[in-house]
């Protein structure tokens, strides 16, 4: 059964796996800390299996994978640029990834609430995108 809701569910998930590995990868060569960098691989590879797993269930559905919205892409890689330029340090670098856990994880909730009628499986997908960005924003928070 193809659930127009389940897919606008997934399509957004693909979109914010796809924009938090790249934000990630715009980081990692900015890290000090070897552990900072293990955390952020860490992630980055859950991400990217998780990404993996919806393109799997987007195309059991026929459905198109989505791209992150490029001006959001686009600013969040200027505002990497600029803030790490002014204030360089893994406190930065914390700061900037809690601010984009925080966005993903708002924007997975409300896309639960707005696609309500999604099946079962692509809910929890978008849980445990939600799990992994709030397990990221923990591990940084230190460095804050």
């Amino acid at each position: 059964m193809k659930s127009i809701d389940t897919i606008k569910l997934l399509q957004e998930c693909d979109a914010g796996t796809k924009m938090a590995v790249a934000s990630i990868d715009n980081m990692l060569d900015k890290v000090g800390s070897q552990q900072l960098k293990n955390v952020l691989e860490e992630s980055k590879s859950h991400h990217e299996s998780l990404g993996n797993q919806i393109h799997d269930m987007l195309n059991e559905r026929e459905a198109f994978e989505k791209e992150p919205n490029p001006i959001a892409k686009g600013m969040s890689r200027v505002k990497t640029g600029v803030k790490t330029t002014m204030e360089s340090g893994d406190a930065t670098i914390a700061d900037l990834i809690t601010d984009g856990c925080n966005m993903g994880i708002k924007s997975l909730h409300k896309y639960l609430n707005q696609y309500e009628k999604a099946e079962k499986n692509a809910k929890e997908m978008a849980k445990q995108i939600i799990e992994i960005e709030e397990k990221l924003r923990s591990e940084v928070a230190e460095y804050l």
